[in-house]
């Protein structure tokens, strides 16, 4: 059995170390010690933890008397068998379109954060700030609900989630600085420039109907100045054959 606990013979050290040392060794024992990691997660692959995840009802580290959840034993065997990059990203941005699960979805931003670097945290994380779903987390004190954005938050801000020590992330000002990231654009910021869009969209409709509506008066006016300037002059070329006659 304790060939399940060795991490994959060509995995890549992360930070000079095992990966799956990211997590501290009492817990990495406890979650090697439950029924849940000899039972569910012997054998798992990149793609056969999907399932797993799916059937995920809750986020958190340890409940109880100290014993670790489905989410961080997941979390663990993530980092023992070290998925390909791609495959991670579709486990956080959704398999396709229309599937994406928000606990797939959330190990798979809780595994980026401990592995990724930087830029790619920046990148394929702070999009998930606009995902307002529900999560259910379970801890000391029991189930409570969270939610996506709230989860991603403090995975970008807080140094312990999950029971778990977050490697150190280096400063989005930092790498602006660096020229490795572009500046951040809130949600709120995005929403404020969309309305702005419109509003000038409507504007230069409105513009638009009022100049059409300005030429027809003055085609309407200049057709009747026309029309009346003519009355006259055939008037008097009438009156002129008339005097001829």
């Amino acid at each position: 059995m304790a060939m399940d606990n060795k991490t994959v013979r060509d995995a890549i050290q992360i930070r000079g170390t095992d990966p799956q040392f990211l997590i501290e060794k009492i817990l990495r024992t406890r979650i090697y010690e439950s029924t849940y990691w000899k039972e569910s997660c012997f054998g798992l692959t990149e793609s056969s933890i999907i399932e797993k995840a799916y059937e995920l009802t809750y986020i958190g580290g340890q409940y109880g008397v100290q014993k670790p959840t489905e989410f961080i034993c997941l979390v663990l065997k993530l980092l023992q068998i070290q998925p390909r990059e791609e495959i991670v990203i579709k486990y956080i941005k959704g398999l396709n379109e229309s599937e994406n699960n928000k606990y797939l979805r959330a190990l798979g931003a809780f595994y980026l954060r401990l592995v990724g670097k930087p830029v790619d945290i920046y990148n394929y994380l702070e999009p998930l700030l606009g995902d307002s779903r529900k999560l259910r987390k379970r801890g000391a004190g029991g189930y409570s609900i969270t939610y996506m954005d709230e989860f991603i938050d403090d995975l970008l801000r807080e140094e312990r989630v999950c029971d778990v020590v977050l490697p150190r992330l280096v400063k989005r000002d930092v790498l602006e600085d660096a020229g490795e990231l572009d500046p951040r654009i809130s949600i709120l910021e995005k929403l404020e420039m969309e309305l702005e869009e419109e509003s000038r969209a409507e504007e230069d409709g409105a513009r638009g109907r009022s100049r059409s509506r300005s030429l027809s008066r003055s085609r309407s006016r200049s057709q009747s100045r026309s029309r009346s300037r003519s009355i006259p002059i055939q008037v008097a070329f009438a009156q002129s054959l008339a005097r001829t006659a």
